[in-house]
């Protein structure tokens, strides 16, 4: 065995979920001890069932590829992880690492949690009247749980594209909730080639005939599971399209949720925020009816996946409404998992402190990031070169393949021992775990699965 294959195998061994204790085989089974939601929860995650016929494929000798799981890995199978926050990590007083953090989160790290939602467009917007309110969570994941129980109505629709990361329905459903969809891309023709906005408009007009809350969740940039961003017309399409909403709506609140797990790897990570500002700038009106924000996440742009660390980040024109989330946010983290980690919060709020530690920080990010678009022109040039029609991909962990029958373009690609995932409309194809020397078998094995 090789040192890759050595590196390899000793990340794969971390990644192995614990067995689930007393799995039940009969669906039935404890029928008188569950309540009929928790009767609903039954199977696995996809992604981590196909990454485990990677690793028992790996474990059988064979020279397998593995592009199912959405952590970044360098191109020897090693978890990628930013030295420098990892240095910080290891240097933190105990202290910081024993002690509980503030409920709604240190205030440091709030005050960070702000300016990587909004970049450099967050003193202009502050300038602007504009409040913020952040809230640490229990990761991303956490955050769209902040923003799933607490904006939208029980019972009620929330309007998602039509190609979206699964788990979003699973946060919806643990909150009585239920998601209705527009298409990810529009027809031939449209101004704005990454976003349905007509579909968009629809779906939104129809749910303020029936709700009298209504909420967005748009994961931009960098979309999983497509790779997919908006430009800036697209943006600024939809945000006009929802503030016209809320204004012809005045009696429907409407929230705007940016999933921005991934907007640290993109080309423009701090685009909503130029967005808002611009149509700020320009005169537009904000609704009182209209909140936007941002959940954010830490695993990927710090690589601390294992920390989850994250933050909820809303801003309004009425501080009055911005200080009455932070309560609710606060006690609804308080009453689910007590408070965030805290020696994640004190790590990245002492590094992104100094000038020297925020650069230190983002030359690594830089790197991690190269990798990404190393993979990613490789695979756009090696599908384009056999056909293979992937869907526009910019930015972040993530290319796409639609297909209407996408199990079976799965368990083609796996004959050929290369592991993707099936989801709803597609398959997703994780190039942050597919080093640079096998991109091109996962073309072939697409256009062998294809053909």
């Amino acid at each position: 065995m090789n040192q890759t294959d050595e590196s390899a195998t000793k990340f794969e061994g971390q990644l192995k979920e614990e067995p689930l204790i007393g799995w039940p085989m009969d669906h039935d089974a404890g029928a008188g001890l569950l309540n009929p939601y928790a009767q609903t929860k039954v199977g696995s995650d996809t992604i981590f069932a196909w990454l485990a016929r990677y690793q028992n494929a790996k474990a059988e000798g064979r020279d397998a590829v593995n592009g199912t799981i959405g952590a970044l890995l360098e191109d020897d199978g090693n978890l990628a992880i930013n030295a420098v926050v990892d240095e910080a990590i290891r240097q933190a007083p105990p202290v910081e690492i024993a002690a509980y953090a503030p409920l709604t989160g240190l205030p440091a790290f709030l005050d960070l949690a702000k300016t990587l939602a909004l970049g450099e467009r967050r003193s202009e917007l502050e300038a602007m009247g504009i409040a913020i309110t952040a809230t640490a969570s229990a990761g991303g994941s956490g955050a769209l749980y902040l923003a799933a129980t607490n904006f939208a109505n029980r019972g009620d629709h929330v309007l998602l594209r039509d190609r979206h990361w699964g788990p979003y329905k699973g946060f919806l459903a643990g909150c009585d909730l239920k998601a209705r969809t527009y298409p990810l891309l529009p027809k031939a023709g449209s101004l704005y080639p990454f976003v349905d906005i007509e579909g968009f408009k629809g779906e939104l007009a129809e749910m303020c005939l029936h709700q009298d809350k209504v909420m967005m969740w748009l994961n931009d940039p960098a979309h999983n599971p497509t790779g997919l961003s908006l430009t800036p017309d697209g943006r600024m399409a939809m945000l006009e399209a929802v503030m016209e909403s809320a204004s012809v709506n005045e009696n429907v609140g409407h929230t705007l949720l940016i999933d921005a797990a991934y907007h640290l790897y993109a080309e423009e990570p701090h685009g909503w925020a130029e967005t808002i500002h611009d149509a700020m700038s320009n005169g537009w009106p904000w609704p009182e009816n209209l909140l936007i924000t941002f959940a954010l996440s830490l695993s990927k742009s710090h690589t601390m996946y294992g920390l989850r660390t994250g933050a909820i980040v809303s801003i309004h024109p009425d501080q009055a409404v911005t200080d009455r989330i932070a309560t609710v946010m606060g006690v609804t983290g308080r009453q689910t998992w007590s408070a965030a980690p805290r020696v994640s919060q004190y790590t990245v709020s002492e590094l992104h402190a100094s000038d020297e530690g925020g650069a230190a920080w983002s030359n690594e990010r830089d790197r991690l990031q190269s990798l990404l678009t190393e993979r990613r022109n490789a695979l756009n040039a090696a599908c384009e070169a056999l056909n293979v029609p992937l869907n526009p991909t910019h930015d972040g962990f993530f290319a796409w393949l639609d297909h209407e029958d996408p199990g079976r373009i799965a368990e083609a690609c796996a004959e050929q021992d290369v592991y993707l995932v099936p989801l709803t409309g597609g398959v997703r194809i994780g190039l942050c775990a597919i080093p640079l020397a096998q991109v091109k078998r996962v073309a072939e094995a697409l256009a062998h699965a294809l053909n």
